[in-house]
């Protein structure tokens, strides 16, 4: 069985479309018994990493997500929810994330060529690092995927699968042993994504 984690800030009917389409079955759950069931779990998240941050660590999900992927469990982040698996966030503030990954958020605003929109939306080309991880086993170089972020994860060079360039390199995906995270959707990616799903829930 496949986990959601619920914590009430994921796009998560569009998540379990994509990998109920791949024939895994899937369970949306907050349930920290049903987590520890699961083979394989997800993060998903959109919108501000405080928000998020508060929902679960007042929940205890925080605690449980921890205590599992230091079990070993294979644990995926996308988006807000990758942005979650690392130490700090400076969203609005500074914030403590999961400490899953090390390394820090931080706003696209002043890094990036100033003509550039924010948030980055749309399609990118993945460029990878060298550093294997089975979720990614099979992505191609150049392969395109679908952005939706004003922040990117940085301080964290040893764990970066992939980047993309948008004016200057952000991260992408990044991988500590079992836990990995897609600044992307790969649930909005086509084939691409779908198999890059794939893999990490056959792995």
């Amino acid at each position: 069985m496949i986990a959601i984690i619920d914590y009430g800030m994921g796009n998560l009917f569009s998540l379990s479309s994509s990998l109920k389409s791949l024939g895994y079955e899937v369970e949306i759950t907050a349930d920290p018994d049903r987590l520890r069931a699961a083979d394989k779990l997800f993060l998903p998240g959109v919108g501000a990493f405080r928000d998020a941050q508060e929902r679960l660590f007042s929940t205890g999900l925080a605690d449980v997500i921890r205590e599992l992927a230091a079990e070993g469990k294979p644990l995926m982040g996308i988006c807000l929810g990758m942005q979650l698996l690392f130490d700090k966030s400076y969203e609005y503030g500074e914030y403590e994330g999961l400490g899953l990954i090390p390394g820090n958020v931080v706003p696209m605003e002043g890094s990036i060529a100033p003509e550039l929109k924010i948030p980055q939306i749309g399609w990118n080309a993945l460029h990878f690092t060298g550093l294997e991880h089975p979720a990614f086993a099979g992505t191609k170089e150049g392969e395109f995927v679908y952005f939706v972020h004003s922040y990117y994860a940085t301080d964290c060079d040893p764990y970066v699968v992939a980047t993309t360039e948008y004016s200057k390199e952000l991260t992408a995906a990044v991988a500590k042993d079992n836990v990995c995270g897609c600044q992307f959707h790969p649930e909005k990616s086509g084939e691409v994504g779908l198999h890059l799903l794939d893999a990490f829930c056959k792995q």
